[in-house]
């Protein structure tokens, strides 16, 4: 099929940021090695030109005459006249990544816009259906494939995190700090960093234990009486709820082993205990941790189980090829 993409090419929009990283190392690359012709149109630069938006969409759309638009919505940008208009004369589909926290809000207005709307949250299935929406994927995110594997040579972190700083995050890692747990960190506004993809899969694998922390808001009490502003973040965010996310399965993939906070419908990807372990509070990882920094034998065979199924099942040529059997008839 002749496929366009339509997406950001900067992350958040933001040439300051960067790329781009899922798109350009995820989506694109899947759908290129799922044996589709992949046009793209990037919008940042109309991100602040609605009405112009519209117009050069549709310009595009007439002059690729494309079998398939694939959308991936961030705000929005778009007019749903615009996305009906083109609903009438190309097949189109969305990608709804954040159906756990943001579907009254944003998913709502939009899915009837589409013939095909892909969710990552199998709890709004029937809201969909609520909707008069039938033509629903439950797909995932999934590892970046294009990235190169690292080599292990030796373990140089005992524990690590990899992901942006926010309060919780913060809080959460300062804590093991004053148990004695050595933790690095890296991402945005943690000291060490920003790293890129390939420095991200090389800290999995050479870490011993991988966090993967929750970016959904806390409501434990220790949290929210530490400080003023960990209740305003509290109160701010729209994360009430966690949900998967592409570091389940980036951690594994590069061949780490994932100790996670729990998150509803994570045994549908993984066996927990025997593929990726999962934590329930703050003590139950400290517990987990010393547990497994003590126990190799048990540690590696989780992450070597973990390693397998991520490499045969959860990147994203894997979900792309799932996804258009449904909609390939």
């Amino acid at each position: 099929m002749k496929i366009l993409l339509v997406d950001l090419e900067y992350d958040y929009g933001d040439e300051k940021r960067g790329l781009n990283y899922i798109r350009d190392h995820g989506y694109q690359y899947g759908l290129t090695k799922s044996g589709h012709e992949i046009q793209t149109f990037f919008y940042d630069k109309y991100l602040n030109k609605k009405e112009e938006l519209q117009k050069k969409l549709i310009e595009i759309c007439k002059k690729i005459n494309p079998n398939l638009i694939f959308f991936i919505l961030f705000r929005d940008h778009f007019d749903t006249s615009t996305l009906k208009l083109l609903k009438k004369k190309y097949k189109t589909i969305n990608w709804f990544g954040d159906d756990t926290w943001r579907f009254e809000k944003f998913t709502k207005k939009y899915a009837k816009c589409f013939d095909y709307c892909i969710t990552t949250d199998k709890f709004s299935l029937d809201k969909y259906k609520k909707l008069g929406v039938e033509k629903i994927v439950l797909s995932q995110w999934a590892a970046i494939e294009k990235i190169k594997l690292p080599i292990f040579k030796k373990y140089e972190y005992e524990v690590s995190f990899v992901g942006g700083i926010n309060p919780y995050r913060k809080w959460f890692i300062d804590c093991l700090i004053k148990k004695g747990i050595k933790v690095e960190c890296f991402g945005y506004g943690w000291k060490n960093g920003t790293v890129s993809g390939e420095e991200m899969y090389h800290i999995f694998r050479s870490s011993k234990i991988n966090l993967n922390l929750s970016n959904s808001i806390s409501y434990d009490l220790r949290y929210l009486c530490s400080s003023p502003v960990h209740i305003l973040h509290n109160l701010k965010s729209t994360k009430v709820t966690g949900q998967i996310k592409a570091r389940n399965f980036e951690i594994s993939y590069a061949g780490g082993f994932q100790l996670t906070d729990y998150i509803p419908s994570l045994e549908d990807y993984y066996f927990i205990g025997k593929e990726v372990a999962c934590y329930s509070s703050l003590e139950d990882a400290i517990r987990q941790i010393k547990y497994y920094l003590s126990n190799e034998m048990i540690r590696e065979q989780i992450r070597f189980e973990g390693e397998r199924k991520s490499r045969s099942t959860h990147g994203y040529s894997h979900r792309f090829k799932l996804i258009f059997e449904t909609i390939i008839p």
